[in-house]
């Protein structure tokens, strides 16, 4: 393999041939070596030095996350590399391993068709690296293997050559057991990993070296003599006999597909429109020469350019000047310059053909997951985010001058990561901003202080809570506030395999389409009839017209979705979302004049009826709860279980390697909030290494909901007595 410095005019001239070009992204858990890895491919294109591949950590391009030595969002990069005397051009994605910006990598995977499994043997599969390898596989991204840190197996853990091997083969049948389980048939069989095929590859990325199949048969090299070298500490010996960069470009560009043949299986999977229409064959076959299709998967914040939005190009080429419709609106925008990431920087360039990566300026109005096309298209299925926000602070500007200063901030904030849920308290005026956990909310208050230079004040940590309903009730009469017309409703829980197919994106929220939606919800559970009359979906709750023959449905129904839309997104019992409600209208009587059912009348009638239909079939809150998966010396396993218990956890597993013992318990995040941290390393003597991951929403025990439906409702500023049915009906 030839070392070569590619400069833009040489990168460009490749991307017009889709065969040479590989989308990748490196996935891993927190702490794993992702961006260590990269730093090598760097050096490998001449970004960067050699020397100090491994050290500088080039991607973590933020200040902040060059500070914490931790990856906090996608970082994207075009980098030429030669290889069998030909030009290849690999667009890589270092994306985040920490649970709490688990969006990114989300939203990295709609960029790319393959990906690199980065795990260290010794933690081994971390609760996030299943997160992530499920993530990817949704995607009908195919992954490959690289197993780091292999010298901590020999110098820390002082395995013997043998049990390094069992560990390692073991690693290799964990993570190919994952594949099995997460992607469909067909294509489990074909991304079975193997040492043998060169689809795995052992190395340490912080001493830049690697082995795999294809680097043995070049480089003369055995196995016997890297433990040799590694023992010995000759780091210099062994990036000779086993160079990392080589070894893992060698793996990418062999197993990972191109565009070409990776588009033909992804594009049904992502996009549902007619893959026989024009765009559906285009996008299928990568061809540059039909009309463009983009999707965004990324905004780049830009302190000349503004927000830069970053898409996967799909068909078609995409230059300066072009005109494009964004999808779900009647807007079209027009590009005004295009570039590629080389580095930090991004470079400007004329043309960017399908199969690559694009960064788009003057697209200002374009948010993730828009899909952006010359014809009129079905839009791409929508990136959902497995994880969800679970932690709210209440921020408000120290000096009110600065408060438009602080909304456009978190304007800004929230479109680069969709994961970042902002509101106004309406009765306090705060502005409430939700995160995936308290490290999330603290970037996000470090970076309005020091890059929006915004001066804050934040609230202690706020857990977001659920309301559902427990049975059955109705049918419920609410009227108008005139009176002059009435809809009579049931609620019911909504049934649990809608409520997870709806939050696995199977099911997507809105008006449903056509028979193909009805046909989807029926196979989720639904019964026909009430899945033909399903008109909305919203926050995990569903809204059914059971009616028939009632004159001026047709004219009030969109009133009628906007006050179901109010009553999910604001509950009856402590003003928190709603989730899991089946809403049926099953009669009405709706007065002849339009004068008299305008949205002031409509909308609180329906919303009335909900509430008190809740209240009547029983609300009970939902509280968020993460798997903490604890690492710690066996002398400390009774004093952490207890602990762990004493915080409501519930202990799932217990296993014991040696001297180490793991502890896996979920627990409920509101009471991880004070003092954990402090308290897990107190008792452990600072020797408990820990990791979380989203839950998912539980009920709230009984005993505790009354205190905490008051205290809810004294924090935002309404009666602390939770209201009646009769509140709701006039």
């Amino acid at each position: 393999m030839v070392r070569k410095e590619y400069v833009v005019e040489e990168i460009t001239k490749i991307m017009s041939s889709s065969d040479n070009i590989r989308n990748v992204a490196i996935i891993a858990h927190v702490h794993h070596g992702k961006t260590t890895l990269t730093d090598s491919l760097l050096a490998r294109a001449g970004l960067i030095s050699p020397s100090i591949a491994g050290d500088v950590l080039y991607t973590n391009y933020e200040t902040i996350e060059k500070d914490r030595k931790l990856t906090i969002k996608s970082a994207n990069i075009s980098l030429g590399f030669d290889y069998k005397d030909k030009d290849y051009i690999i667009n890589l994605i270092d994306t985040p391993g920490h649970v709490d910006f688990g969006g990114h990598v989300t939203r990295s995977m709609r960029a790319v068709d393959g990906v690199i499994l980065v795990v260290d043997p010794v933690e081994g599969i971390m609760p996030q690296t299943e997160t992530v390898l499920r993530q990817a596989i949704r995607e009908k991204a195919k992954p490959i293997l690289f197993v780091n840190k292999v010298d901590r197996l020999l110098n820390e853990l002082r395995l013997t050559r043998e049990q390094t091997f069992e560990r390692l083969q073991k690693l290799t049948n964990d993570v190919n057991s994952l594949i099995e389980k997460f992607a469909p048939d067909e294509l489990a069989r074909e991304w079975k990993l193997s040492v043998e095929n060169g689809s795995v590859a052992f190395g340490s990325a912080a001493k830049r070296w690697a082995i795999s199949k294809p680097i043995m048969e070049k480089y003369h090299t055995t196995f016997k003599q890297i433990f040799d070298l590694t023992e010995k500490g000759d780091e210099k010996g062994l990036q000779e006999v086993a160079p990392i960069d080589e070894c893992t470009l060698i793996m990418m560009i062999d197993h990972l597909p191109s565009p070409k043949v990776a588009q033909r299986y992804r594009i049904p999977q992502i996009w549902h429109g007619d893959t026989e229409s024009e765009d559906g064959r285009a996008m299928i076959s990568c061809d540059i020469s039909a009309k463009t299709n983009i999707v965004i998967f990324n905004i780049m914040t830009d302190p000349h350019s503004g927000d830069v939005p970053v898409g996967r190009v799909f068909s078609g080429v995409v230059a300066k000047g072009k005109e494009l419709h964004i999808s779900g609106s009647q807007q079209t925008v027009r590009v005004q310059q295009l570039g590629i990431y080389m580095g930090p920087d991004r470079v400007n360039i004329d043309m960017v053909p399908a199969g690559n990566i694009v960064a788009l300026v003057g697209l200002k109005e374009a948010n993730v997951g828009d899909t952006l096309s010359e014809n009129i298209i079905e839009p791409f299925e929508q990136i959902t985010h497995h994880s969800k926000p679970v932690v709210t602070k209440a921020i408000e500007a120290k000096d009110s001058r600065d408060t438009t200063k602080l909304i456009a901030a978190l304007r800004d904030l929230s479109k680069a990561d969709p994961t970042i849920i902002t509101e106004i308290n309406q009765e306090t005026g705060e502005h409430l901003v939700s995160g995936m956990g308290e490290l999330h909310l603290e970037i996000i208050e470090t970076k309005l202080r020091n890059e929006f230079k915004v001066n804050i004040i934040t609230s202690p940590p706020i857990i977001i809570y659920r309301e559902t309903i427990d049975s059955k009730a109705g049918p419920i009469e609410g009227k108008t506030p005139n009176r002059h017309t009435k809809f009579y409703i049931t609620v019911e829980p909504l049934p649990a395999t809608i409520e997870s197919a709806i939050d696995d994106g199977e099911l997507k929220e809105g008006k449903p389409k056509g028979a193909a939606a009805v046909e989807n919800m029926v196979k989720f559970g639904l019964d026909r009839q009430l899945a033909k009359n399903v008109v909305y979906i919203s926050n995990k709750s569903v809204l059914a017209d059971m009616t028939h023959g009632v004159q001026y449905m047709n004219e009030v129904m969109e009133l009628l979705i906007n006050g179901f839309e109010s009553a999910m997104k604001d509950g009856p019992l402590a003003r928190e979302k709603v989730a899991g409600v089946l809403v049926s209208i099953v009669d009405a009587s709706i007065h002849e004049d339009p004068v008299h059912r305008g949205p002031a009348q409509i909308i609180p009638a329906i919303r009335n009826a909900i509430y008190a239909g809740m209240l009547i079939a029983g609300v009970t809150l939902l509280e968020p709860k993460q798997i903490f998966t604890v690492h710690i010396p066996q002398d400390y396993m009774s004093p952490i279980i207890s602990f762990l218990q004493s915080k409501r956890g519930v202990i799932s597993e217990v296993i014991q390697d040696k001297e180490e013992i793991t502890i896996k318990a979920k627990v409920p995040v509101a009471d991880t909030l004070k003092g954990f941290s402090n308290d897990m390393r107190g008792l452990t003597q600072g020797r408990a290494i820990w990791y979380q991951e989203y839950a998912g929403y539980e009920k709230l025990p009984t005993e505790l909901q009354n205190k905490v439906v008051r205290e809810i409702r004294e924090r935002k500023g309404i009666p602390p007595e939770p209201p009646t049915p009769n509140d709701f009906m006039l």
